[in-house]
């Protein structure tokens, strides 16, 4: 297949202010996916955006591009990135655009697709927009330029969507919730869908003000979020990243609950209920614990690349309905088409209530193994991974593991760096074996 030259497995993203996340190249990019759309037929694009304050700039510049080839535009605002993905699908657009850079600061930025259905573009449209973005841009007659409007119900629309995710009957009275939204694009509508469901929510980080997006709060630093649940003497605190498609919890001792941890308690009640498709999709970084808890399930298990591009790609390719990531991805394909933060959240709280369990309780059965991950820095030449004695000595401790612990090397994809990562049900043990393994690969490197 043609390498892509600026699409990369989730959008294109980077800093703002250099290529390709300028103004310039925004504009456009927007002609590019307007003229590609358009080949298809009658086009019609959503656009919706984090709280970072680049947002605007590149709402600007995509708008005048998708315009000027014609193509309508529906803005969004502030919405989580499931969110577009689901408005999409509602407003019979072509595609939508997300503007977001997910977890990252506010100084970076990127654009990720959807297609008309709500999922990551084809490959042939993304090569279609590329071919399209190194070709001279054109401008249609006056008559056909694209209409641009305001879709003012969206966060409206969405919330009442999360909120059929869950019984007709479903009524969290009684449950107290903290919930950070990093500043993020779920500063109004998670708390109004937790509310309505008849919570009592204390809510951090919810003033964005562009550049406080993700900073030092939300799922990537949660100990604001640990402070407010023990202080509060809440049941649970729910953690969201800057654009909404990730979740972690604190439970009611201030203990986090990985993505892990949630994947188990939704798959298992999902099993319990008959209600699980197949089984769960983690990735090559999902502890071997959550393995070890599905299989006593008799829940099937299997791990994709890193990424939830490929756990989705895994979950349509098996035709399954659940999986995630630990860092908080959670894919929830019964209720929607990517990972949906608030979604997966909603989803958690059903199973505890089914449980009758507080989430310290409910999480007991997953025992984490311990996992060492050692970074080894190489210079180029020699492929430490594919290196003979390296593989030898990976396969000797697998068996050594016996199936009850794992052996995963990998390059870094922006360091010269090896990642050597071994985890098992014995520390001690495991961190030898991480040791010897990260020695050999520096001699090798040497």
């Amino acid at each position: 297949m043609t390498t892509k030259k600026y699409f990369g497995t989730d959008g294109i993203r980077g800093r703002v202010g250099q290529f390709p996340i300028t103004p310039d190249f925004m504009l456009k990019l927007g002609w590019a996916a307007g003229m590609a759309f358009r080949r298809l037929g009658a086009c019609r694009i959503l656009v919706g955006k984090d709280t970072r304050i680049s947002g605007y700039m590149f709402e600007s510049a995509l708008e005048a591009g998708l315009s000027a080839a014609g193509a309508d535009v529906m803005l969004l605002g502030p919405m989580p990135t499931p969110a577009i993905a689901y408005l999409t699908r509602t407003f019979h657009a072509e595609a939508g655009i997300v503007i977001s850079a997910s977890h990252n600061p506010h100084y970076d930025n990127g654009i990720k697709f959807f297609s008309g259905q709500g999922t990551k573009l084809p490959d042939e449209i993304e090569m279609m927009i590329e071919e399209l973005l190194d070709a001279p841009m054109t401008v249609v007659e006056s008559e056909k330029l694209g209409k641009v409007s305001r879709i003012n119900d969206a966060a409206g629309r969405y919330i009442e969507f999360c909120k059929s995710s869950v019984p007709s009957s479903t009524d969290f009275a009684g449950l107290k919730l903290v919930i950070d939204c990093a500043h993020g694009a779920t500063y109004k509508v998670a708390p109004n869908v937790f509310r309505e469901l008849g919570a009592q929510v204390t809510v951090l980080s919810a003033q964005p003000d562009g550049l406080n997006i993700n900073k030092d709060c939300g799922s990537t630093h949660m100990g604001a979020l640990q402070a407010a649940v023990l202080a509060e003497h809440a049941d649970m605190g729910i953690g969201f990243d800057g654009d909404g498609d990730r979740v972690l919890m604190v439970d009611h001792t201030g203990a986090i609950v990985d993505g892990d941890d949630l994947l188990f308690i939704i798959a298992r009640d999902l099993h319990q209920r008959g209600r699980l498709q197949g089984g769960v999709v983690g990735t090559l970084m999902s502890n071997l614990g959550l393995e070890l808890a599905l299989g006593e399930l008799n829940i099937p298990f299997v791990r994709a690349n890193v990424g939830d591009r490929y756990v989705i790609a895994e979950l349509q390719e098996r035709d399954w309905q659940v999986g995630g990531e630990n860092s908080g991805h959670i894919v929830c394909f019964q209720h929607t088409t990517t990972g949906d933060a608030i979604i997966a959240a909603l989803q958690v709280l059903l199973a505890l209530r089914r449980s009758n369990q507080s989430l310290a309780e409910a999480r007991q059965a997953l025992r984490k193994c311990p996992q060492i991950l050692i970074n080894v820095r190489f210079a180029g030449g020699v492929d430490p991974v594919g290196h003979p004695a390296v593989k030898e000595a990976c396969q000797r401790v697998t068996d050594a593991m016996a199936g009850r612990g794992r052996v995963l090397l990998r390059k870094s994809g922006t360091e010269p760096l090896v990642r050597v990562m071994v985890e098992g049900e014995d520390e001690v043990q495991v961190r030898g074996y991480a040791d010897e393994l990260a020695k050999l690969v520096a001699e090798v490197c040497a």
